[in-house]
């Protein structure tokens, strides 16, 4: 039981801290693309050495 309290708690401080990071635009729709981007490069490396553009929006 504790453990899922703990979980819990560190769950609701870290939407707390997104919530307060983008309201201070440390967190921008740009910076989530280039996010999301990354990500994609990471997962699907292999295309990318194949040569295709996994740029999100052009």
């Amino acid at each position: 039981m504790r453990y899922r309290l703990g979980s819990f708690i560190l769950l609701i401080y870290i939407l707390v801290g997104l919530y307060v990071a983008w309201l201070h635009d440390y967190i921008t729709p740009t910076l989530l693309k280039q996010v999301a981007q990354a990500l994609i490069a990471v997962f699907l490396w292999f295309l990318v050495l194949l040569g295709v553009d996994l740029h999100i929006g052009g």
